[in-house]
């Protein structure tokens, strides 16, 4: 016969004493724990529902905001790049005004040139044509003295008119118009008034004497209203004049007359005379 086994529970060394025993767990507080675990699960599923339509939401207003930022920055690019359109067509048409300037600049610089060129070029010629007109009337007025000088070196000293004299003299006078006075002078290029008179004279054989006052007296008075051309006038006292000339007709006279004028031809009312004497 077998036995019956009898189970032996071991118990806590502590089992013994009261406070440290477990309490029993009676059936209302085991009910109420259940209701309390049950209240946090509900509130769990319904704060786990609540959080992901929170998180749906939240989606939604990111992805509006998203499509918005995404158009407001499209915008602004494309603002952007009308801005730098605009900015390189500015440039590229003050460049194009810059190029102008300089190729206009360059062209006047060249202008400049040219017109400067041509004017020596003209200056050149003036000076060059007046040079040999200067030297075709010196030349002519050479001839014309080595003429005068030729005719009077074959003819001889006469008292009296001969045929062409007057005219001689005239003729020597006149070749002489334009030289410098110079007190003292007696040619060829340089005269005073005597020394002027003396050589015309010379040409048609008269020798007269040097100075003014001397002049005055060296041939016969005339009045100043009966004058024949070839008339030496003279102006101060007769003996003692200061200044002479010769009547060349028509109211003038030809002399060496000061620094400022050199021999010339003059109205003999605007400088009238103070007597006259006849050579020739």
């Amino acid at each position: 016969m077998r036995e019956s086994l009898v189970p032996v529970v071991l118990m806590s060394h502590t089992a013994h004493i009261r406070s440290h025993r477990k309490p029993r767990r009676n059936g209302s507080t085991l009910a109420m724990r259940a209701g309390v675990a049950g209240g946090v699960l509900s509130t769990l599923a319904v704060a786990g529902a609540s959080g992901s339509a929170s998180a749906a939401d939240s989606t939604t207003t990111q992805t509006l905001d998203l499509s918005a930022l995404t158009a407001d920055l499209a915008t602004q690019i494309a603002q952007s790049a009308d801005a730098t359109q605009q900015a390189a067509a500015n440039y590229e048409l003050q460049a194009e005004r810059d190029a102008a300037a300089a190729k206009a600049a360059q062209q006047a610089k060249v202008d400049l040139a040219d017109a400067k060129a041509k004017a020596a070029a003209k200056k050149k010629a003036a000076d060059e044509a007046a040079r040999k007109a200067a030297a075709a009337e010196a030349a002519s007025r050479s001839s014309e003295r080595t003429t005068l000088s030729a005719s009077a070196s074959t003819s001889t000293t006469v008292s009296a008119p001969a045929s062409g004299s007057v005219a001689t003299v005239i003729a020597f006078l006149k070749a002489q118009v334009g030289d410098a006075y110079v007190m003292g002078g007696t040619g060829p290029n340089s005269w005073d008034c005597s020394g002027l008179v003396q050589a015309a004279f010379k040409q048609a054989g008269v020798d007269l004497p040097r100075v003014s006052g001397d002049q005055s007296t060296a041939g016969t008075p005339v009045s100043l209203s009966n004058l024949a051309v070839g008339d030496i006038l003279y102006w101060g006292s007769a003996g003692s004049a200061y200044h002479v000339g010769v009547y060349i007709g028509d109211g003038q006279y030809l002399d060496a007359a000061n620094p400022s004028k050199g021999v010339v031809i003059q109205d003999l009312s605007g400088y009238p005379a103070t007597g006259a004497v006849r050579v020739l």
